[in-house]
This record gives C-alpha cells, structure tokens and sequence, in this order.
C-alpha cells in the first residue's frame, strides 16, 4: 500500500507519517522499484498500533521506545511488557479522571434541568 493510501485508512497525514519514520516511531519504509514508500501488512499493524497509543495519549518518546526494544529481539520482552503495564496503568488513571469528570457534568446537568422545570413551573404558576 501507498503512502497515501495509509494515510486514508488510518486517518492520518502523509506528514505525520514521514515524521513517525524519520523519528522511528514506526519503522522505515520499504521502497518500491521506483523509490516510492510501499508499506507491507507489518508496516500498516505499526502504522495502527501507533495511532492507537498516539490516541489515547501515550507520547511520542514511549513508543519510540517500545519499537527500539522490539527491534532489540526477544531479551526485551519483559521490558516491553513492563513499558505496556505502564501505559495500561496510566490510562487508567486517565479514565478515573474523566469518569469523575463525565459523573459532575451529569449532575450539573440533572441540577439545571431541576431548575429549568421549576422555571417552567413558575412560569405557569404566574400567568394563572
């Protein structure tokens, strides 16, 4: 697949992913007779893994690092491991915080739709 094309299927600019190469956020390129980027299944499964750790706020450098231990080979599993059950634990946290935030926007939101029917109610009251 084109540079292109895994641009579209992932959502994500030709710019960003020249940038993941150049900074190994994803691994580099393979190229065709012309010199054009041709990714492979493996590539396009880097592709998504990083856009999906870039989604949920994992940062640049962590990934970087994790395809750094990849490459390293086996001796590195249990610190890709390790590195992952941080991410995960964060994200965690992550999710408590915008579970406590999700939970007061509800209330605020039950309080003023109490406030509104008592408007309402009011309203009506004052017109008889």
């Amino acid at each position: 697949m084109k540079i292109k094309g895994a641009s579209k299927k992932y959502y994500i600019s030709v710019d960003t992913l020249r940038y993941w190469e150049r900074v190994r956020a994803i691994p580099p390129f393979k190229r065709d007779s012309t010199g054009n980027c041709d990714y492979d299944e493996e590539d396009l499964d880097w592709i998504q893994y990083s856009k999906c750790m870039r989604d949920i706020g994992i940062s640049i450098e962590r990934i970087i690092e994790y395809l750094a231990l990849f490459k390293q080979g086996d001796n590195t599993i249990s610190n890709r491991k390790e590195l992952l059950i941080e991410q995960k634990e964060d994200l965690r946290e992550k999710v408590d915080i915008l579970q406590k935030t999700i939970d007061m926007l509800e209330h605020k939101v039950v309080h003023y739709e109490k406030l509104m029917l008592s408007y309402v109610g009011k309203l009506r009251k004052n017109k008889n």
